[in-house]
């Protein structure tokens, strides 16, 4: 049998962090096992369904790199057979119609509640042999419920939980058309699953409820049960269930704050499943290693720190030219030209070594290519009166040097050895002057990309200035 599984998310919002991890785990499932990966997107909510989310889902998934083989497929356009299907099961006697008002089910849940007991329908409209049904209304549309089983259990072997078993009675007779004809949520996942030969679905623990609904559904139909695998939740760095309040909770949010999605894919791989003590590894590694049975069932904890450690990982090893692109993108998003005065692969190399973040890495090359900003207590610190003439009587060296970081650095250990100083009292200042601030890689190197006439003219605006 061909493995297809599928990612199926609701077009409600932006695709999440939990569901990037669901269509990641999906999707390495099927490259293991040389099978299909499906997108679906569920769609049946209207009222909160927007064309942007389905776009913000696929701008995550193609961001992710996350290629499905069959799809998007949408259950809007898929109307005519869930009713037709909707018909079979009336048709068959597993399905029936129910003319319950809103007040009647409102009081009957009321009622329910006051006598200690779990709120669910009661069967009423459900026609059995020998039973009186009431007379049906006629100022009430109805819904169509399923036939749920009365007794036994339903059971099955989830492959990261292990058995689960739920009692029948606990389940009462789900609607599975509203009363404007619209099909629902469980019922239309379980004619997708059916009509598409889904054979595992690997989704998150919140749908470990509905499992046992969409079983009996499957049963009704004659159809193939796929294996169901469901994935604990994710905790933020706190501890708690993650939410919007932990921030970058959206896949695209990510890329805004300047994550690569090789580090993405390669830490949410590792987020409750895990492969020895491998923590670096590209995609087809994963796909290779990638199984089900070394998923945690427990809940697993997003650890910000050990992304951007693989962030900043993943920034060394990146092509330079990918790098320069995106770089200089983040710079004109922030106001900075880039220009050809100054080769920004050879400052990205400069800095990369020193950035957890693509956004870390624009900010801190950004004073190439503008005027930079001076820390006021950086320069009161470094550039004082006692530094001054030996400043000044290195840019007139600077002048005739020759400009190379060979050069530069002579120049500037002249300048250290004649006055008895130590290399920092130079080197400290001219960095102030040069990129606004008191941490820069070597100032040789910094001053051999950023040339003869820029590096002296900034020397000379702050020396004149004091």
């Amino acid at each position: 049998m061909t493995v297809r599984t599928r990612f199926a998310p609701s077009p409600t919002g932006f695709l999440h962090i939990g569901g990037a991890r669901t269509a990641l785990f999906s999707w390495a499932y099927a490259r293991k096992h040389h099978g299909q990966f499906v997108l679906r997107i569920e769609d049946t909510d209207v009222a909160r369904s927007t064309p942007e989310a389905v776009q913000a889902i696929l701008d995550g998934m193609n961001w992710l790199g996350l290629e499905w083989d069959e799809g998007p497929f949408y259950q809007m356009q898929r109307m005519n057979r869930y009713k037709e299907v909707i018909q079979k099961l009336l048709d068959e006697g597993k399905a029936y119609y129910c003319y319950c008002s809103k007040e009647e089910l409102d009081a009957l849940r009321e009622q329910q509640m006051q006598e200690g007991r779990k709120p669910r329908y009661d069967g009423r409209w459900r026609p059995e042999p020998g039973k009186v049904l009431p007379a049906v209304p006629a100022d009430i549309p109805p819904v169509v419920r399923f036939k749920n089983p009365l007794t036994g259990n339903v059971v099955w072997d989830d492959l990261v939980k292990g058995q689960i078993s739920i009692a029948n009675e606990e389940l009462d007779d789900l609607i599975i058309a509203r009363a404007d004809g619209t099909p629902t949520y469980n019922f239309c996942v379980v004619v997708d699953d059916w009509d598409m030969g889904i054979t595992q679905v690997i989704r998150g623990d919140d749908h470990v409820n509905n499992t046992p609904r969409q079983i009996n559904l499957l049963q009704a139909l004659d159809a193939t049960i796929p294996q169901y695998a469901h994935l604990s939740m994710i905790l933020g760095d706190d501890g708690q269930k993650l939410s919007k309040r932990h921030g970058a909770v959206s896949v695209m949010q990510y890329h805004e704050d300047g994550y690569l999605p090789e580090a993405v894919l390669n830490y949410l791989s590792r987020l409750g499943w895990s492969h020895g003590d491998d923590e670096v590894f590209s995609m087809a590694q994963f796909c290779t290693w990638f199984d089900l049975d070394h998923i945690t069932p427990s809940a697993a904890q997003f650890n910000t720190e050990k992304l951007n450690w693989l962030n900043a990982h993943y920034i060394k090893q990146a092509d330079l030219d990918y790098l320069a692109q995106d770089i200089a993108g983040r710079l004109a998003s922030a106001g900075v030209a880039v220009n050809d005065r100054v080769d920004l692969q050879a400052v990205i190399s400069l800095y990369r070594d020193r950035a957890n973040t693509l956004n870390q890495l624009a900010d801190s090359v950004a004073y190439f290519y503008q005027k930079p900003q001076l820390d006021a207590v950086a320069l009161e610190k470094h550039v004082t009166p006692e530094i001054l003439p030996v400043l000044n009587g290195l840019s007139g060296v600077l002048e005739q040097v020759d400009w190379t970081q060979e050069g530069l650095h002579a120049a500037i250990e002249t300048a250290v050895t004649s006055n008895a100083l130590k290399f920092p009292k130079i080197a400290m200042p001219l960095r102030v002057m040069l990129t606004g601030g008191a941490q820069s890689p070597s100032i040789d190197a910094v001053m051999f990309l950023l040339g003869k006439e820029e590096s002296l003219a900034r020397m000379q605006a702050v020396l004149q200035g004091q």
